[in-house]
């Protein structure tokens, strides 16, 4: 890995991270994501109209020149762990990330491509990428068959968002085409999801018309795509790590047994200091995942397999510990730790499980197991 990166963050990112809380800690509080999510519109569109339109943050990995901010992927880092400490209910990393790196790696003298990269970036359209949410960027994933009169048949399964989107991205074998969620052929129907902040729905098409295609090469630009998710997936695992650590050394500094702090008990700081180092580690990793993304190093793909393999497993354990020492509150449904639960659990296989990333790591620096 690069000895030169800064992984500290800049002003800027700290200006950003300010802001993106102080709207979330208005508009998106526990309990009213916790109200939400037992609704049948579990995405907030409301706070997405906000996050998107409003202050521009589903453009930041676009350029200028095609109406977004031009930024990188760390300033998307930072929105990223703002949004897990949060679980905010938003398609960000669906439409903001994978889909908009999807376009990004399609031609961009292709007029609809331009075009629709102009609508993600101004959050009008919300996209999606019409792959199994627990595919891994270096893995298998399904396609669809176009028939002779260009007509697009099949289905795919466990897409995140995509009851969401506007815009789906199916790929063929030798294509890569957008179609609009509410055209004729194409029925999405919601599966149940173990975190309804970031539920799932299968694709069905069944004669769906596709169109002029967005690219010819659906491999690369696919692969670009789920690599930026997983990079910056690691940063919406550390911010959920991040939440879970501060309310239980908050909760276990207020909650009193035999008449002192639980907080207190040897036990119990020994556990903390634990959870403590290994959110540190998960940011190192999230924030060097995110400086590759930016800086279009050739480490990539070791950076995100990296960030990966370590932040989700973190993201779990902080969570599981944060319920536990929360103690009988934490098992209610009104507190929030159970979405901070969901989150990271659903997170972990999400993208690629730890497993499957250290598998690439080992792949990457030709340290297979005998």
């Amino acid at each position: 890995m690069s000895t030169s990166a800064d992984l500290l963050y800049s002003d800027t990112e700290d200006e950003l991270r300010s802001v993106v809380r102080d709207l979330l800690t208005a508009h998106c509080t526990a309990a009213a994501v916790v109200a939400r999510i037992e609704t049948r519109e579990p995405h907030d569109r409301e706070l997405w109209k906000t996050l998107a339109v409003e202050m521009g943050l589903a453009g930041l990995l676009v350029p200028e020149k095609l109406g977004g901010q031009g930024a990188t992927h760390r300033e998307a880092a930072v929105v990223l762990e703002e949004l897990g400490r949060a679980v905010a209910p938003v398609p960000y990393l669906s439409s903001a990330v994978i889909a908009t790196e999807l376009l990004l790696g399609c031609p961009e003298e292709k007029p609809q491509v331009a075009a629709q990269l102009k609508e993600l970036a101004s959050g009008r359209l919300v996209g999606a990428l019409a792959v199994p949410f627990a595919t891994a960027p270096h893995g298998p994933y399904p396609r669809v068959r176009r028939s002779a009169d260009g007509l697009l048949h099949g289905t795919v399964t466990a897409v995140a968002d995509a009851a969401a989107a506007d815009l789906l991205y199916v790929a063929t074998d030798d294509a890569l085409y957008a179609l609009a969620a509410d055209q004729e052929g194409v029925t999405v129907t919601p599966r149940t999801s173990l975190d309804l902040t970031r539920p799932l729905a299968d694709v069905t098409l069944d004669g769906a018309r596709g169109g002029e295609p967005v690219g010819e090469d659906p491999d690369a630009a696919i692969r670009r795509a789920l690599l930026a998710g997983a990079g910056l997936l690691a940063s919406e695992q550390l911010g959920v790590a991040d939440w879970c650590l501060t309310e239980t050394v908050a909760y276990t500094r207020d909650r009193y047994q035999f008449n002192r702090p639980v907080g207190s008990f040897q036990a119990l700081k020994h556990r903390l200091a634990d959870l403590w180092l290994e959110t540190v580690n998960a940011r190192a990793a999230a924030r060097n995942a995110a400086d590759a993304l930016a800086t279009a190093g050739a480490e990539i793909p070791l950076a995100a397999a990296l960030a990966q393999a370590y932040c989700g497993p973190v993201a779990v354990h902080a969570a599981e510990e944060a319920l536990q020492l929360h103690g009988g509150i934490g098992m209610t449904w009104e507190h929030p730790v159970h979405l901070y639960l969901k989150r990271a659990k659903s997170s972990a296989i999400a993208l690629g499980s730890a497993g499957r990333h250290r598998d690439a790591i080992a792949e990457l620096v030709d340290l297979r197991a005998p």
